[in-house]
């Protein structure tokens, strides 16, 4: 049967030397070095440049030419990782929120690897290594604490733990994803003018114990008991910020968000 994914295009080891680990390593380890080593951000969408989720494209973007991407390119590309090492994978389109208080797309991918483990490299600030489907399980990850949910429709929702209350991430349907599902929500994430992705630039890297996060010209690291920086990245200092989070441009790409 033809794999519609095309994981066999994958060039594995240049992903794992991307990322700094071995085909030995047990899933949580290649998931933290998964979101160590690549940058959440939209760069190609305010450079008006497009992003691709076939799967070439994806590593020739986060692998070879050592940028990152958001969830669809993460997801895209952690999944056909595992499975070169042997996991079993499905790729589910989530709803952000819950859609019981207000209904949105599937418009985040995830992965649910070996049938009982919660993956997501693609969230930006969100899990730092994976978490059972469990319901009612508590993970505690650096500074960290998320829970995972079972509703009765069998959807799952992923919380993680704020100011002593439960914020919900996403919800993830029960219901099959095919890549062409993928295509059409890329293409709508990347295009729709209410976008967030179209409307700012977005870098967000989650780590320990602080999320740092460039939104628009704006700065911002987060640590679970608030802020403790907050300001504006002025023109001349954009290349240097941007180069900070991971993601070291060339001038004439940052002139071009610059410009935009």
């Amino acid at each position: 049967m033809t794999d519609p994914w095309g994981v066999d295009r994958l060039d594995l080891d240049a992903y794992l030397a991307r990322i700094g680990a071995g085909p030995g390593d047990p899933l949580a380890a290649i998931h933290r070095a998964h979101l160590a080593a690549i940058p959440f951000e939209n760069l190609d969408v305010q450079l008006g440049v497009g992003v691709s989720v076939d799967l070439p494209d994806v590593q020739a973007k986060l692998v070879d030419a050592r940028r990152g991407g958001y969830c669809y390119e993460h997801g895209i590309l952690l999944a056909a990782a595992l499975e070169r090492l042997g996991h079993t994978v499905e790729r589910r389109l989530a709803r952000i929120g819950d859609p019981a208080v207000v209904a949105r797309p599937r418009s985040h991918l995830v992965v649910v690897v070996d049938g009982r483990w919660l993956a997501d490299t693609g969230f930006g600030s969100g899990l730092l290594e994976p978490v059972p489907l469990v319901d009612g399980s508590v993970s505690h990850q650096g500074a960290w604490t998320f829970r995972t949910v079972r509703l009765d429709d069998g959807s799952w929702q992923l919380h993680e733990l704020h100011d002593g209350a439960w914020q919900t991430h996403y919800t993830i349907p029960p219901e099959t994803t095919y890549l062409a599902d993928v295509e059409v929500a890329n293409f709508a994430t990347s295009h729709r003018p209410t976008s967030r992705f179209v409307l700012n630039l977005v870098v967000i890297r989650k780590e320990e114990a602080r999320v740092r996060s460039l939104i628009g010209r704006r700065l911002t690291v987060e640590t679970p008991t608030g802020k403790v920086e907050d300001r504006a990245v002025g023109d001349a200092e954009l290349g240097d910020v941007l180069r900070d989070l991971g993601l070291p441009l060339s001038a004439d790409q940052v002139a071009g968000l610059v410009d935009r």
